[in-house]
């Protein structure tokens, strides 16, 4: 089907998303001059840029985004663009895709391809392979490139740096940047070391930020532009409405499309910035399972130990979570094809719930369980020189030096605070969604 007809059809979808609310503009707000944020019916960013599309008239857009990138009844933020065009009158003309790609299937870490999109014609330009920052030949026929991307909280998440990379390009090319915004589905709470810049500056951590950055993409966006950019990028917003960012783990009903393979259901990015750390052993993280980052385990570990690791896990006070010996066998990634025993990491209550406590505990707890455990690299991950995936997820060697050194898992989070006070004093200015 040509783009012409395809987009005829598409009409129909496109039409079926109207949201009330207009754009900043004229938002109401309380006596100091917030956006009034009570408990109404969410918007998100793209379903407020559809129904009042002024902001691209007269313009060519550019469009990062992945399957994640749809209105609350499902439409797809690509097809209600293209269907909008005649009467926004504006033009897309570029699709660009991060990790996993546009259409989300590709394996993490898998290079992603450009290509031409089969349903619109539109070429797809990839940011995750050779090219991770656009380019200007992949720019020459955009005015305004807008990102709409479900962020899930976690610094080593790599589509906020796809974001930053973009707007550095959009700065050096003279292309206004629009933030379509999303909740942060860990909620508003900073956690974790911030990044040991530039020492462990890599795709899993580009800048000194929390491991739990505790911000949408927006205000990542606004945060990235005021402090870290070199040169800050033509940017616009498109906040949402009727969010509040301290309960979102409660009343955000809106249906989970998985932003990436291993992220099938909220319940797993709640736990992912803690148990993702079990990519940096030689532990199974639970890819190429029905449960990944909610199952860890190993060939040698047995049944006998997955009954002791959960009973050591289960007396550690650890809030809002039961650990239960759980056996599998992994099809994908590491142990392909080889029974292990572990551990199911069940989450009982979410607002209670730490993602990065548990994931220090579980670490803490095979280390010292378990004889065979080690770092993914063995030999290679041995001095303070090494640079191992733990001090790149983690964005601090400290957190290895400290594990290594039998260290309390609880004493190794109390140590971030000073950092995590300093960042948020910092970020403050670019909240849009709590005082």
């Amino acid at each position: 089907m040509n783009r012409r007809n395809w987009k005829s059809v598409a009409v129909g979808a496109a039409l079926a998303v109207g949201v009330a609310a207009p754009l900043a503009v004229g938002e109401p707000t309380d006596r100091q001059g917030w956006p009034s944020q009570g408990r109404g019916q969410l918007e998100l960013g793209v379903e407020r840029l559809l129904d009042d599309p002024a902001l691209l008239e007269g313009q060519r857009v550019g469009l990062i985004t992945n399957p994640t990138g749809v209105t609350q009844d499902l439409t797809s933020t690509v097809d209600a663009l293209v269907a909008g065009e005649e009467a926004g009158g504006y033009e897309v003309t570029a699709l660009y895709g991060p990790e996993h790609g546009v259409r989300g299937g590709v394996p993490a870490g898998a290079y992603v391809e450009s290509y031409v999109d089969e349903r619109t014609g539109l070429p797809v330009y990839s940011l995750y392979g050779p090219t991770r920052k656009p380019s200007p030949e992949m720019l020459e026929d955009v005015d305004v490139l807008l990102f709409d991307i479900q962020d899930i909280g976690a610094r080593f998440y790599t589509y906020i740096w796809t974001m930053y990379y973009a707007m550095e390009a959009a700065a050096e090319n003279g292309k206004q940047f629009v933030v379509l915004d999303r909740p942060n589905p860990l909620g508003d709470k900073a956690d974790g070391p911030i990044l040991d810049y530039p020492e462990l500056s890599s795709f899993v951590g580009l800048r000194e930020i929390p491991l739990q950055h505790g911000m949408t993409v927006g205000e990542l966006a606004r945060y990235f532009n005021g402090e870290l950019l070199e040169t800050p990028a033509d940017l616009e917003v498109v906040r949402m409405s009727g969010y509040r960012s301290d309960d979102i783990r409660t009343d955000w009903d809106m249906p989970w499309v998985l932003p990436s393979p291993n992220i099938p259901t909220r319940e797993t990015a709640l736990v992912y910035p803690g148990t993702g750390l079990i990519e940096s052993i030689n532990v199974s993280e639970g890819r190429g399972t029905t449960k990944p980052f909610l199952w860890f385990g190993a060939p040698f570990i047995d049944e006998t130990e997955s009954y002791a690791l959960a009973e050591d896990l289960n007396s550690r006070g650890l809030r809002g979570v039961t650990f239960r010996p759980m056996s599998a066998t992994p099809s994908a990634s590491k142990h392909v094809g080889r029974f292990s025993g572990g551990i199911e990491v069940h989450i009982t209550d979410a607002e209670r719930y730490e993602s990065l406590p548990v994931g220090l505990h579980v670490l803490d707890a095979l280390f010292t369980q378990i004889d065979e455990v080690d770092w993914r690299e063995g030999n290679a991950c041995r001095t303070a020189a090494d640079e191992c995936w733990i001090d790149l997820l983690s964005g601090s060697k400290d957190v290895r030096a400290q594990l290594e050194a039998g260290v309390d898992p609880d004493t190794i989070v109390a140590g971030w605070d000073d950092g995590l006070e300093e960042f948020e004093d910092e970020a403050k200015p670019y909240w849009l969604y709590r005082r």
